[in-house]
């Protein structure tokens, strides 16, 4: 992927001078991929919060958090620089498509921090892997995650790392066209089991949309290359809920996925690739995922 050079965003926020650690930690304590993997799955199989589990696992109670000032990336910051210039490219293709619509996209800010953040979905840490915030707005992430992904979770690659950016944003999207307040007003009115598959498919959403995006962008920009795409579908197979069910438990059980199998993550990614329409993402209304 040839991203130097191209324009970089102004909204991304940098947290990481005085976050409430380092890495993957909490207390103090460094904490391995497996108990990361423990924490998700025991939210989606058991119902517990994942910064309970890891606060468990970690042998500590809730972290320290102190919020760093806002300020803008070092100039020099190589990891930086790539994050703000994914998330520019988002910037350009998501505003055209919404210009298109006859609607106008209000772009979301990215927060780079380390170890914990508060944010108004309540404190937001590394273990959690980034995420995104419908209640501020805001994409978390920290930068650390790309050497887990490259070193523990088999998901290498340049590209890779920018569909997690573009599946953080598609959720974005997914919030300022209102899916997301739709799922959101089903919880408490439906069963666990069915709560877990409207989350599936709003995740495969954001998958497909993140496609949608790489498109884009590689029509208006032309800058991948060989083996690009191949690394983001490799990194969506590798993060679907049975491939990480059987890492930890050794089991699948499908009524606890909340994210979709790697084979549907695959799928809706490419969708939204080959088609590069939104209308393409329709997962909600699709009979078979």
């Amino acid at each position: 992927m040839r991203w130097e050079g191209e324009r970089q965003s102004d909204n991304v926020e940098d947290r990481r001078s005085g976050g409430g650690g380092g890495g993957f930690g909490l207390g103090g304590r460094s904490i391995g991929i497996g108990a990361i993997v423990v924490a998700l799955i025991g939210w989606g199989v058991f119902g517990i919060n994942p910064l309970t589990t890891l606060q468990v696992l970690s042998g500590g109670g809730a972290p320290q958090v102190t919020q760093a000032p806002a300020q803008r990336p070092p100039q020099d910051d190589r990891q930086a620089a790539f994050v703000s210039t994914v998330l520019a490219s988002t910037e350009d293709v998501w505003s055209q498509i919404f210009r298109q619509a006859g609607a106008q996209y209000p772009a979301p800010r990215l927060v780079l921090f380390r170890g914990a953040t508060p944010t108004a979905c309540g404190t937001g840490q590394s273990a959690m892997g980034p995420f995104y915030c419908p209640g501020d707005h805001k994409v978390y992430l920290d930068i650390d995650f790309f050497d887990t992904m490259s070193r523990q979770l088999g998901a290498p690659g340049v590209f890779a790392r920018a569909y997690v950016i573009a599946h953080e944003v598609g959720h974005h999207v997914q919030s300022v066209l209102g899916t997301t307040a739709k799922v959101d007003g089903m919880r408490g009115r439906i069963g666990e089991r069915e709560q877990n598959a409207l989350s599936v498919r709003l995740e495969l959403q954001a998958d497909c949309y993140a496609g949608v995006w790489a498109q884009h962008s590689q029509q208006a920009k032309n800058w991948l290359e060989q083996g690009d795409i191949e690394s983001a579908v490799n990194a969506a197979q590798q993060i679907g809920d049975d491939t990480l069910q059987r890492k930890s438990t050794g089991t699948v059980r499908p009524d606890a996925f909340t994210h979709g199998t790697s084979a549907q993550r695959v799928h809706w990614f490419t969708q939204g690739y080959r088609s590069g329409r939104v209308q393409s993402c329709d997962t909600f209304g699709a009979r078979t995922l």
